[in-house]
């Protein structure tokens, strides 16, 4: 395995921060402060390195798979089979389609690990791994090899992908649970934090879940290393929302993340590649409080709050207009208004001393990943 190093770089800019600022600043004395989308606009203009961010043809992905821990009876029976979901994305008869339709984000659904096969369909990408992980608590989930070629086909969906927006969620039986594993063992968080939706929670079924958990966890009780990790508990959507993670942020592309499985592939992404995280907001589609927990982990809110219950994806739709904003507030200017310069002068390259250089890292992807 080679070492490499790493193409995804931090927005730090202490210099652009400085004229964003002050560009809103002047934009102030005219309007008036708008709160909490100034900061926001500024993350933008630092993830394009510009003081002029435009953000261009966002893509809604969805990631489907089936895991192999729900076999242990830990799911609400009431929610839907994953090909169920895949299906009623694909025909148009959930609020998540009609939102991104309305907001003109172009959504694709990628299969890259349920149980079943489903009919081609323009809008559904086929990069199954297998046909739904293996029982965490009885096996690792999938393989290393899996995992990587996870990883690798979510790298190659990343660099073929239009616009400069990338929206991630996932779905499939068993991902809330797979992915709060993960993040439970990355992070030294109590499962029970990521898993207990609200504290009306069936007594029985809790306990009976938070056992089988507790049992994955003790079977994998020595994995630390991230993908190890991955291949211990997690499921492939969230193998594949790495690589794509990786590549969009590779590009200084903006990427939303929604919903627990996402959060998992972001803290999977950000122990290969740190500056990862400069790249990301935050939404929600609904109110389980392990998602809170999640955010936690991030010192991160969702953009917004609106108290629903819907399939991972939503929010981000709803979010989008917000986002767009933001970046309007310092792109589009009044008509006396001078436009300014797209940048402050040349930006220098950030100086690293070569005494005190991180040594270099192997990529766990190999060669082909940077």
């Amino acid at each position: 395995m080679s070492n490499s190093r790493s193409l995804v770089t931090p927005t730090s800019s202490p210099l652009l921060e400085k004229a964003l600022r002050d560009k809103l600043q002047r934009r102030n004395e005219r309007g008036g402060s708008l709160g909490e989308l100034e900061p926001l606009a500024v993350r933008l203009g630092l993830m394009q390195n510009t003081l002029k961010p435009r953000l261009l043809q966002p893509q809604l992905l969805v990631f489907a798979a089936d895991h192999g821990l729900a076999v242990d009876g830990i799911v609400d029976p009431q929610i839907r089979a994953t090909h169920d979901t895949v299906h009623q994305l694909l025909t148009n008869q959930l609020p998540l389609t009609v939102f991104a339709r309305a907001q003109q984000m172009e959504l694709t659904v990628v299969d890259c690990g349920m149980a079943d096969n489903m009919p081609p369909h323009d809008r559904l990408v086929m990069r199954k791994i297998a046909h739904g992980t293996r029982n965490c608590r009885v096996a690792v989930a999938m393989s290393l090899e899996q995992a990587h070629a996870g990883m690798r086909a979510g790298m190659e969906i990343g660099d073929k992908l239009k616009g400069n927006v990338t929206v991630l969620s996932g779905v499939g039986i068993g991902a809330h649970e797979s992915a709060a594993l993960v993040l439970a063992r990355l992070t030294d968080t109590p499962v029970r934090e990521l898993v207990v939706n609200r504290p009306d929670m069936d007594p029985g079924y809790l306990a009976h879940m938070l056992s089988v958990l507790a049992g994955a966890q003790a079977r994998h009780r020595d994995v630390k290393e991230p993908i190890e990790v991955l291949a211990a508990f997690g499921g492939f959507e969230v193998a594949v929302m790495v690589g794509v993670i990786l590549m969009a942020a590779s590009k200084r592309h903006l990427i939303i993340i929604d919903g627990m499985p996402a959060c998992a592939a972001l803290m999977l992404a950000a122990r290969i590649a740190q500056p990862v995280t400069d790249y990301c907001v935050f939404c929600r589609s609904h109110g389980h409080r392990g998602l809170d927990q999640a955010l936690n982990l991030f010192r991160a809110s969702a953009l917004l709050e609106l108290g629903m219950e819907s399939t991972d994806g939503t929010g981000a739709t709803l979010a989008w207009p917000l986002l767009r904003s933001a970046a309007a507030l310092l792109t589009e200017v009044a008509d006396d208004e001078d436009p300014g310069p797209t940048r402050p002068g040349l930006l220098p390259e950030p100086f690293v001393d070569p005494k005190t250089e991180p040594a270099l890292q192997a990529s766990p992807f190999g060669a082909a990943l940077y």
